[in-house]
Order: structure tokens, then C-alpha cells, then sequence
């Protein structure tokens, strides 16, 4: 079985401030708020009354009790927001092992939200792991991000014909795991250093019911890059889609595009000299800057362009 993490996360992850344990409430402040974890004096205990999930612009952590463990998210907000402009919706999904303060570091999607407009969510996976295609754990994290959406299209307003997942590494194969799975829920994923990998993946009717478009990262160097081409490729297959000549995007960077009779498209970026990184990825270990290639900017573009398509 595959397994793969972060090798090092240079440093101790940023703790959420505890809350009182609550089921569905919510933590942390405004788009001021530093991350940074409150005095023990000033901590809600479990008799005091936390704030309630409440849409708004800024950072908010929320806590709910998911088939018996407790589970968080944390959902980032533009300046400006309000719960009736129907936003679209990122869900950023972290390595193993990690935390979604982890992904947000790395990606920078939260800035990128607040230039483009649109909600990001960071859930953790349950002991910093999501139960993916090839590993890790055994929780229903597919019915997980179900009730996540449920819930940021009830109550923050996010529009349910542009919702998108991305994620790296143990992040990237659950992108690809909802896709299948959840393929009612999201328009298009985005696996970075992550693929359509494992046993189920092998099962011939093991793909996506409606469209579900597709934009992934791979780095040649990747230990873990033979399965991820395959995968993709069998993805493509599956779909019956039809695959163009790769083009040269700049010097050791190729990208493929393919479309499919469904309506979906499937586009992968091959980089030479990347390992198990994010193309553009900042201020971290799996950071790959050795290129103009940027993922996130990238996934961004090709996610504005694929709303659902209801069948």
C-alpha cells in the first residue's frame, strides 16, 4: 500500500484555539485574528457559550461531531462577502500527515480567494490523515466533505454549480476519491502530486457518473510519478476521453489536454525536475518554485471556466 507525507513540516503546525466541544459551533475571530492560540485564562470551557457559525468575511473555524469523532474545518472568507452573492467554493485538502493550516500555507489559496472572490475550505483529516484511494484510515471522509458542502451551500451561500476540489499527496487522491464518489457535488478537481491510484481506481466501473473535469500536477521526479501517469491516463480512458499532442508550456513543463464526450476536460501539467510538490507552492518543504508553472493560479483559471454540468 502506498503511504505518503510530508517529510517535514519545518516547525510545529499552527494550533485552531480550543473551543468548547460543541456539536456544529464555531471558533476563532475576525479577518484580524493572528492563529495564534489563546491565553489558557481567555480559552471557552466546556460550560461557556462560543460564538455561533456565523457567514462572514475572514477566517472561521468550525467544529462538528462527524459519525462520533470530532472533526474541524476551516472556512475562509473574501472581504466583502455576504451569504447571498453565491460564491464559488474550494475545498483544499493537506498531505499526511497534516493539518488544513498546512495546505492553506502552501497554496496560498486564501489570498488568491480574496483577489478572485470565491470561499476555501481547509478540513482536517482525522489524525492528520484523509481515508483516500490508497491510504490512510478508515473514516467515511467522502460523507465528510457530503455534509461540508451541504453546509457551506445552506448556509454560506456557496453556489452548488461551482464547487471544486484540490488538494496534495493523501489531499490529491481524496480530490480524485470525491470526484467519483461525490461527482453530484463537485464541477471540476485539481490533484496535486496526487492520483486516480489503488484498488478501487483499478475496477473498471470505478469512475464518475455525471462530468467532473480534471487539472493535475505531476512532477517527473516523483517517486510515486509512474502510478500518477497511469492513473491519469486510465482516468481519461475511462471516460472515454480524447487526448491531444502534449505541448511544450515552458522548458521541461508539459501539458496535455483532453476532452471528453460527457463534457468534461482533462488537463495534466508533467514537470521534469519536480518531486512530491506544489508547482508555485509557498514557504514550505513541499514548495516547488523551480519554475513559472504556478498551481494554484492555474487551478483557479481552469476552475472559473468549468462550472457543473447537470445531465
Amino acid at each position: 500500500m502506498l503511504t505518503r507525507g510530508t517529510t517535514s513540516l519545518r516547525g510545529p503546525l499552527t494550533v485552531v484555539a480550543l473551543c468548547a466541544v460543541l456539536v456544529l459551533t464555531a471558533c476563532s475571530s475576525g479577518p484580524e485574528d493572528s492563529g495564534a492560540e489563546d491565553e489558557p485564562s481567555k480559552r471557552p470551557t466546556s460550560s461557556s457559550s462560543p460564538e455561533a457559525e456565523v457567514p462572514r468575511p475572514g477566517d472561521q473555524t468550525v467544529k462538528l461531531t462527524w459519525k462520533g469523532q470530532q472533526r474541524t474545518y476551516k472556512v475562509h472568507a473574501p472581504p466583502g462577502y455576504t451569504p447571498d452573492k453565491k460564491l464559488p467554493l474550494v475545498i483544499a485538502m493537506h498531505p499526511y500527515p497534516s493539518t488544513g493550516r498546512y495546505v492553506e500555507q502552501l497554496s496560498g489559496l486564501s489570498t488568491k480567494a480574496d483577489r478572485e472572490n470565491f470561499l476555501v475550505v481547509y478540513p482536517d483529516g482525522h489524525a492528520q490523515a484523509f481515508n483516500a484511494l490508497v491510504c490512510c484510515g478508515s473514516e467515511d471522509d467522502v460523507g465528510l466533505l457530503r455534509t461540508i458542502t451541504d453546509r457551506l451551500v445552506d448556509i454560506w451561500g456557496a453556489d452548488p454549480d461551482r464547487i471544486y476540489a484540490t488538494g496534495i499527496s493523501n489531499g490529491g487522491d481524496m480530490s480524485l476519491k470525491a470526484a467519483v464518489e461525490l461527482h453530484d457535488v463537485f464541477a471540476a478537481v485539481a490533484p496535486v502530486s496526487g492520483g486516480f491510484i489503488g484498488s478501487a481506481a483499478e475496477d473498471d466501473s470505478y469512475r464518475p457518473e455525471s462530468p467532473v473535469s480534471v487539472i493535475t500536477f505531476i512532477g517527473e521526479l516523483d517517486r510515486y510519478y509512474d502510478s500518477f501517469d497511469t492513473g491519469i491516463k486510465t482516468w481519461q480512458k475511462r471516460v472515454d476521453c480524447k487526448t491531444a499532442s502534449p505541448e511544450e508550456v515552458e522548458k521541461e513543463v508539459k501539458r496535455t489536454t483532453a476532452t471528453c464526450p460527457n463534457g468534461s476536460e482533462v488537463t495534466t501539467y508533467r514537470l521534469a525536475r519536480m518531486g512530491h510538490s506544489w508547482p508555485g507552492g509557498l514557504n514550505n518543504d513541499m514548495a516547488f518554485a523551480d519554475s513559472d508553472v504556478n498551481a494554484t493560479d492555474l487551478m483557479w483559471e481552469f476552475f472559473a471556466a468549468h462550472p457543473k454540468k447537470r445531465q
